[in-house]
């Protein structure tokens, strides 16, 4: 099956199409500017349109959906009653949802005899208990306004703890994960028979690991202050936008910079680094806690699949667990292997994500289902 992958930001369109029985991408490409160059998503799906091969048929399309709340727990054929739930849902997500949505009505209204699927970034974390998904607040403000964890990089942490499963040739049901999604965005996932049980983004993709601006986990009274002080909307900025990797090493949000000003001399970027992986491996360790063991170790993402020191200084903190770093393996960038000692387990391994890939791959199971 052809199918047109969508990931529709509030100012771009990235698009692929994939032939999802051989995993060919057939083409890719981003849309820009929506807004000021290009008027709305409807011209910009037009404009995506026409760079397609002439011999492609696009026989589904999978739009990317950031949040599904707890009424979408899989991806889910798009109806008109659909569209209507997530149109509810987009308190939950208020500045990705509404975009998505603004391009699977471009979509529906370009392709109308196509079917549509939503697959959910926070699907695949459906599976998390209670005890993991429960904030310790008033019980009400979760059973009236579903505040609680939801997760997020769902469709990166399903796939590579599949591909996990392949690499280390054994069944992923009788397997014990974490999984590291590692860009400028970050969350990592427990893992445990295929399914999900903990994950470290929460309400929102604020909660969590340090990130590139994102401040990560915090003590709440200083979302409390900043707002008191200089009111909501200019504290969500500083710990959304201005946090984080930039803020705290006042170089860059860009890894590569912080490691030339850290060689440099730079104390910020050094202590910037520092703080990162402690918090990696300090959530690794939770996990492997959580689970009461940990059978293998995978990293993805940008940082996760080409930055050496960053691995190195994680698993290397982790030898009371068994990791045994593999040393000329880690330097490999890009590309899948196996960061530890061959044979030995747990494993480390490093698995480039395929998140449109998975996308597709779930849209075309939903349809042929």
């Amino acid at each position: 099956m052809q199918v047109l992958v969508l990931n529709a930001g509030s100012s771009s369109l990235k698009y692929q199409l994939i032939d999802t029985n051989t995993g060919e991408v057939l083409t890719r490409g981003l849309v820009e500017r929506i807004g000021t160059d290009v008027p709305d998503h409807t011209a910009a799906l037009h404009q995506a349109m026409t760079t397609l091969p002439e011999t492609a048929r696009v026989e589904a399309v999978g739009h990317r959906v950031v949040h599904g709340g707890e009424r979408f727990s899989a991806p889910t054929r798009i109806t008109d009653a659909v569209l209507t739930d997530l149109d509810r849902l987009s308190t939950l997500a208020p500045l990705h949802n509404p975009p998505a949505l603004q391009g699977i009505r471009a979509a529906r209204a370009l392709l109308p005899a196509v079917p549509m699927v939503a697959v959910f970034d926070t699907a695949f974390h459906s599976t998390l208990p209670p005890h993991a998904y429960t904030y310790a607040i008033p019980y009400d403000l979760y059973s009236e306004h579903g505040l609680r964890r939801y997760g997020f990089h769902g469709t990166s942490h399903a796939f590579v703890a599949r591909e996990a499963a392949h690499v280390l040739g054994q069944d992923l049901r009788d397997l014990k994960l974490v999984t590291l999604h590692l860009g400028n965005g970050a969350s990592a996932a427990a893992v445990q028979g295929g399914v999900s049980v903990d994950t470290s983004m929460g309400f929102t993709p604020l909660e969590g690991l340090v990130m590139g601006t994102r401040s990560g986990d915090i003590d709440p009274a200083i979302a409390l202050w900043l707002a008191a002080k200089h009111g909501p909307a200019r504290a969500s900025d500083i710990l959304n936008r201005e946090s984080g990797l930039l803020g705290l090493s006042g170089v860059s949000n860009d890894l590569r910079d912080l490691h030339r000003a850290a060689l440099a001399g730079a104390d910020r970027a050094q202590l910037t680094l520092q703080v990162m992986v402690y918090r990696l491996r300090k959530q690794v360790g939770a996990y492997a806690a959580a689970m009461n063991g940990l059978d293998a170790l995978v990293f993805t993402g940008g940082i996760g699949e080409n930055d050496p020191w960053v691995r190195a200084q994680v698993v290397n903190g982790l030898s009371f667990l068994g990791f045994h770093l593999d040393e000329e393996c880690n330097e490999r960038r890009g590309q899948t292997t196996r960061i530890t000692l061959a044979g030995e387990m747990p494993a480390a391994l490093v698995i480039p994500t395929d998140e449109e890939g998975e996308i597709a791959r779930q849209t075309a199971t939903t349809l042929l289902a």
